[in-house]
């Protein structure tokens, strides 16, 4: 005879066990090209491929047109860099970017985004005895992002937690109300 030692639950599907649960989370999937291009009318398709034959042929012409990764490197130089500490760490998997802006946190193909007034709390913690360095993200509305590296030597983890405390002094602001 068997004997139940609890109740009966049935699983339960939600952001925490599937993240594709939570609506907006997962990106859009590109369709392929032979859908694409069954879905314009050949005609179209012939018209749009004439201009686009036109553009490429009068830069092509122009010697003076400046490169678009030119103009992204100008916009970058006018901008300057940001005046205070950058703190960068990242593995094969994981980066996290903490700089002016706010937090960013990405892993695999998920990313977020934090700005400093988007922040309740920044944590981080070393691995006891291993080279794992984990910082997690705290929201006012009580949730949590926690993010694992691993560093390439104890040593690298000391720095990262110097770098990340100078950040955290420069831009976040523990009085918030």
């Amino acid at each position: 005879m068997e004997q139940s030692n609890g109740p009966i639950m049935q699983p339960l599907r939600a952001a925490s066990a599937d993240p594709g649960f939570v609506p907006g989370l997962t990106g859009v999937t590109d369709a392929p090209q032979d859908a694409v291009r069954d879905a314009v009318p050949d005609e179209v398709s012939d018209e749009v491929s004439d201009e686009a034959t036109e553009r490429v042929g009068s830069d092509a012409d122009a010697p003076d047109a400046p490169d678009a990764s030119e103009g992204q490197d100008a916009a970058e130089d006018e901008a300057g860099p940001a005046d205070g500490p950058v703190f960068e760490a990242a593995d094969r998997r994981g980066r996290i970017v903490a700089d002016a802006e706010g937090v960013r946190l990405s892993y695999d193909e998920e990313a977020c985004e934090f700005r400093w007034d988007e922040l309740a709390a920044v944590e981080s913690a070393k691995g006891r005895f291993g080279k794992r360095f984990t910082v997690i993200v705290h929201t006012p509305d009580r949730r949590w992002y926690p993010i694992d590296l691993l560093a390439p030597d104890r040593g690298r983890i000391a720095a990262w937690e110097a770098e990340l405390d100078a950040v955290l002094d420069a831009y976040f602001d523990d009085e918030a109300p």
